[in-house]
């Protein structure tokens, strides 16, 4: 691999991105972890509003966690927030609130996985660890026509040491950022742009005729999709209840409104009486329907029902969730929700307006 002309064509370019133009290692990892599995184009804004917040590691350490997850909705992968939280209080704990530069220090860090230790070390430390991320999978694949699977632990491994042997001693964190944004920008998965790549004279996926056909990647298993209900559930003074999600769980820390899974021949009102008795110890009233979403995670997609009701008998308990609140409809927007209820929170408020 030619890295020389990949370096030369990563210095003129580069995108113009706000962590390139910082030398802090805070920053640069804050901008790593917001990164993984986000567009650029979002993370930008959070970056600045994440920095303005909290602008060293122990601001960080010291946020709330409602503070945090209020800053980082919308943002998606929310365990990526709290492992940076937990992260935080590690490094002001055990590291005097510097980043750690040694590398099974860091890597010890809540959260730090080899993307953003070998990411962070080369950008912010200038060690010499090889970024592995699709991008950079993408690029070596073309590169050295490998036809293998890419979600193939061997392939894996197989870049993984064609990239460790390629890194150079002196300017790791440009050869890193070059790979990855020369996947980003030029080795695109769909229309590559092969007549500006440094790397086309030596390019076999080009030379053979196969860029479209490299990498290569097996089907995924198919996409389960899941029918939830959800309660918004009023008391006399029409307030809502509103549900806090478990640390430990998906989307943990994060506020929603109760309900859960609609199992195999249950109607929507069965499912949200079950729900709301197993999960609050509650009985409701007539259940009206007020709004349907479809929306995909990672791993599944789900179509969410919300149905207004009212508080009929019991004494809540949070048997399903850390904390309840009752909660006017003004008030909802001071709560971090996922993007699904969210946009229930947003539905209420345009009916009062």
């Amino acid at each position: 691999m030619n890295v020389d002309a990949l370096i030369a064509w990563y210095r003129t370019a580069k995108r113009d991105l706000p962590w390139r133009a910082t030398s802090d290692p805070y920053a640069i990892w804050i901008s790593e972890v917001m990164s993984q599995q986000t567009r650029v184009d979002t993370v930008i804004p959070y970056y600045h509003r994440f920095l303005e917040r909290f602008p060293d590691v122990c601001a960080l350490a010291n946020a709330s966690q409602h503070d945090l997850l209020s800053l980082w909705e919308g943002l998606g992968y929310y365990s990526r927030a709290r492992n940076l939280h937990a992260a935080a209080k590690q490094i002001c704990l055990e590291h005097g609130g510097r980043l750690p530069s040694d590398p099974d220090a860091f890597r010890a860090l809540k959260g730090v996985g080899p993307y953003t230790a070998a990411a962070v070390l080369s950008i912010a430390f200038g060690q010499r660890h090889a970024v592995m991320d699709g991008n950079v999978m993408r690029v070596v694949s073309r590169v050295f026509g490998i036809k293998d699977d890419i979600r193939s632990t061997g392939t894996t491994r197989q870049i993984q040491a064609i990239v460790d042997e390629a890194i150079p001693v002196e300017h790791p964190a440009d050869f890193n950022q070059a790979m990855m944004e020369l996947g980003a920008t030029v080795c695109t998965p769909k229309k590559p742009a092969c007549g500006s790549c440094p790397l086309s004279d030596e390019c076999i996926a080009l030379r053979d005729g196969i860029v479209a056909e490299v990498p290569f990647k097996s089907p995924k298993a198919k996409v389960p999709h899941h029918r939830i209900v959800v309660g918004i559930v009023s008391n006399a003074d029409g307030k809502v209840l509103i549900a806090r999600r478990p640390d430990s769980a998906m989307l943990g820390g994060l506020w929603e409104f109760p309900g859960g899974k609609v199992e195999a021949g249950e109607s929507d009102e069965q499912a949200l009486r079950r729900q709301l008795r197993e999960e609050l110890g509650i009985e409701i009233g007539d259940a009206t329907a007020f709004h349907t979403l479809n929306h995909a995670y990672s791993h599944f997609k789900i179509t969410l029902a919300a149905y207004k009701t009212t508080l009929k008998s019991g004494e809540l308990n949070p048997l399903a969730s850390n904390e309840l609140k009752w909660v006017s409809v003004d008030e909802l927007e001071l709560f971090p929700f996922p993007k699904a209820n969210r946009t229930l929170t947003l539905a209420l408020r345009d009916e009062r307006a």
